[in-house]
């Protein structure tokens, strides 16, 4: 099968005359003319002209796709139940999950990406190599010869050992994926509600540092969860950004328990927890939930349990959902907001950004 858009060459998408994509005009699509875009690890890639049908993995990067206007041809997800589209209702973004291709079972198959033929994957190939088995760098020339090239970078967390090239920021990655799209106005529009938003109405009214809770953020899966995998808030990585955002104090710091990589699968218990004894807890797993939902199970039985009971967060009532494991930028404007009002009660309440005006950029109404 050949692509119209792409030549394969060194297992990246590239032809000749290339053409940067900072000499186009912001939010244009090419006439006629190629363009490039750079990001680690790949390198270069050259388009020659704006790709229609995308997969990636993480819904962070969907996300992005999402907010530039392009959920038409979003193709995979790797694991539907962490996609929490219902999210994006709220900006006029309807995703039909059964009718994307979900990559992970048990592992993930290659022929499921040349049978997409997707024009862009939005996906850090490295990420396939070095987390599923059978992987290797052939099967990736081989995707990106048959159908597009891949465009990413693994930003989620940032303690894999084998990551060694540079990382970005939400933002960052955010801009390379609006210069795959050629949607740079949508991207700057974005940019700057972030700025006006979260670093400006929430971050000026922030309590000073010294003020701030000390917290604990762990992935526990289930109502009745026994065993926490740990994150490290100062290691980096969007799946902690709103935390970045809000300025919080990590409790681990100074700790030797080491943060969830590819390599650290090691968890701690409520004993552990206690031994830290963090002012709140944050745990990811439970984002199908309410708060209400939340509160009257997992915190409720820590409630009951005789070691997570004694803990200051469950005594005080500081508990509480900590966001997904991958964060894109809508998610982002969302997890703030929440966040915000349950470390800060009494300073933040209501909506704390503009809908409408996320919902008018990903239209196109910049």
């Amino acid at each position: 099968m050949q692509r119209r858009d792409f030549v394969a060459a060194s297992g990246v998408a590239a032809v000749s005359a290339l053409a940067g994509c900072d000499e186009m005009d912001s939010g244009s699509a090419p006439t006629g003319d190629q363009y490039s875009v750079t990001m680690e690890p790949v390198g270069e890639v050259t388009f020659d002209s704006v790709p229609e049908t995308w997969a990636t993995y993480t819904p962070g990067y969907a996300e992005m796709g999402l907010a530039l206007g392009q959920a038409d041809g979003l193709q995979s997800i790797g694991n539907k139940p962490r996609f929490h589209t219902d999210w994006y209702t709220q900006f006029g973004v309807d995703i039909d999950k059964s009718s994307l291709q979900q990559l992970y079972d048990g592992g993930v198959g290659k022929e499921q990406f040349i049978n997409m033929g997707s024009d862009v994957h939005l996906i850090d190939p490295n990420w396939l190599i070095n987390n599923f088995k059978g992987w290797e760098q052939s099967d990736i020339d081989n995707i990106v010869q048959t159908s597009g090239p891949f465009v990413g970078n693994v930003i989620f967390r940032q303690t894999d050992g084998w990551h060694d090239y540079p990382y970005y920021s939400l933002y960052e990655a955010f801009e390379k994926v609006a210069a795959v799209f050629q949607q740079q106005e949508r991207y700057e529009a974005f940019a700057s509600l972030h700025e006006e938003y979260v670093e400006g109405r929430v971050g000026d009214n922030l309590p000073p540092q010294s003020e701030r809770p000390e917290v604990m953020l762990v992935f526990g899966a289930g109502n009745e969860p026994a065993e926490f995998s740990p994150y490290r808030l100062n290691e980096g990585g969007t799946g902690t950004k709103h935390l970045d955002d809000l300025g919080v104090q990590d409790a681990l710091e100074g700790s030797d328990v080491e943060g969830l990589s590819s390599s650290n699968r090691e968890k701690i218990d409520f004993e552990t927890m206690l031994d830290v004894d963090p002012d709140v807890v944050l745990m990811k797993g439970h984002e199908s939930q309410s708060a209400a939902e939340f509160r009257d199970t997992v915190v409720s039985y820590m409630e009951s349990d005789d070691v997570a009971s004694e803990l200051t967060a469950v005594q005080n009532g500081r508990v509480y959902r900590g966001g997904p494991v991958y964060q894109g930028p809508l998610s982002n404007f969302l997890l703030v907001e929440r966040t915000a009002k349950d470390l800060y009660p009494e300073t933040f309440s209501g909506e704390l950004f503009d809908r409408d005006r996320v919902t008018d950029i990903i239209a196109g109404n910049n």
